[in-house]
């Protein structure tokens, strides 16, 4: 019993959330390889890439494929790999089903951002990455006093500081959706809660949806709007 016990507790720490978002973004990289190339365009619109006018025409659904989906070897490798090591501590903080929804939502946050402030195609899973850079901020906000949550907030701050500049600069780049994905995941993360770690405010943690519903939907009807 208490092998069987010690495994069970095991499998609760492995990042398998993590593990299969990055399987499914590999495996439709492949796809989409196979199909005439990641960076062809129009492949990128047929596997679900944002294309505002196309949500605009009723399918909303852009507004969640694009972060499967990657232009090119580079910008994959490196989501992959960010992914990983900054998923399993997120998954591991949050648990592997408060881990999905803030990865989704975050992902979704930074899409709408993007649909509303951005004309361009776009694709990839930066926007919820950062919503688990976002997800960091909060724990720090929440659990200062924990000198070892406390050290992870401030280096991801550090780190979010100098993608967001870098992001002013480089050609190509999706701010609204990086800075969406991060407000996303820093509200998510609040409307969760941490269990694992400690109690958040109930009072935060209802601001904190309220916030996130609203400006999800004001994103969004703005956006039709244009």
């Amino acid at each position: 019993m208490a092998q069987v016990k010690y495994r069970l507790s095991r499998l609760n720490q492995y990042p398998f959330m993590t593990i299969g978002l990055i399987v499914i973004m590999v495996l439709v990289y492949g796809a989409m390889t196979l199909d005439g190339g990641s960076t062809n365009v129009n492949v990128l619109i047929t596997f679900g890439a944002k294309l505002n006018a196309l949500i605009q025409q009723g399918e909303w659904w852009r507004l969640f494929t694009p972060m499967f989906l990657h232009i090119g070897f580079t910008h994959i490798l490196m989501n992959m790999i960010t992914l990983y090591f900054v998923g399993m501590q997120i998954e591991a903080a949050f648990g592997h089903t408060r881990f999905l929804i803030l990865f989704l939502v975050s992902g979704v946050g930074g899409n709408v951002a993007s649909f509303c402030f951005s004309n361009s195609l776009s694709a990839g899973a930066s926007t919820a990455i950062f919503g688990l850079f976002g997800a960091f901020m909060m724990m720090g906000e929440s659990f200062w006093q924990n000198p070892v949550i406390r050290q992870l907030a401030q280096t991801f701050l550090a780190f979010v500081v100098m993608n967001i500049l870098f992001d002013l600069f480089a050609p190509g780049i999706d701010l609204a959706g990086h800075i969406g994905g991060l407000a996303a995941g820093f509200l998510v993360a609040y409307s969760l809660g941490v269990p694992r770690i400690g109690k958040v405010n109930v009072i935060k943690r209802v601001v904190a949806t309220i916030v996130l519903i609203v400006g999800l939907v004001w994103l969004y009807m703005h956006g039709m709007a244009q």
